[in-house]
């Protein structure tokens, strides 16, 4: 890739900026953008990872991560342009938005997970 078709990277302070308006459950740490979601086990943990996956590889864009039993750690960085760009956040955005989704506050026919312990998978903020 040369210099032209690179994607242009964010200063440190924009990208701050914009983490606190845009996703503030998101932060910045060591030149990636990173988001922690917290699950209520390991069958969770699995969903977010292929959630995370899946539209990671249909923006082409992929991200890292850190899987553990109750939580996933994602990180995102654009590696050509050695910083966070507008793929970055516009990837963070539709993960946050998939991840987040409660369609029981939404209204409408899908009711969303029950709130009994059994049931539930992810942590919401």
């Amino acid at each position: 890739m040369n210099e032209a078709t690179r994607p242009a990277s964010i200063g440190e302070d924009e990208v701050k900026a914009r983490l606190a308006k845009e996703l503030p459950h998101w932060y910045f740490e060591d030149g990636w953008i990173r988001r922690k979601y917290k699950t209520e086990g390991w069958k969770a943990t699995l969903m977010v990872v292929n959630t995370v996956g899946h539209l990671a590889e249909a923006a082409w864009h992929h991200p890292d991560l850190t899987v553990s039993y109750a939580f996933v750690i994602v990180k995102l960085m654009s590696h050509d342009a050695k910083g966070i760009t507008e793929r970055d956040f516009a990837l963070a955005r539709r993960i946050e938005e998939v991840v987040q989704w409660q369609p029981g506050k939404e209204g409408g026919p899908l009711e969303g997970t029950p709130q009994e312990q059994r049931f539930r998978y992810i942590k919401y903020d």
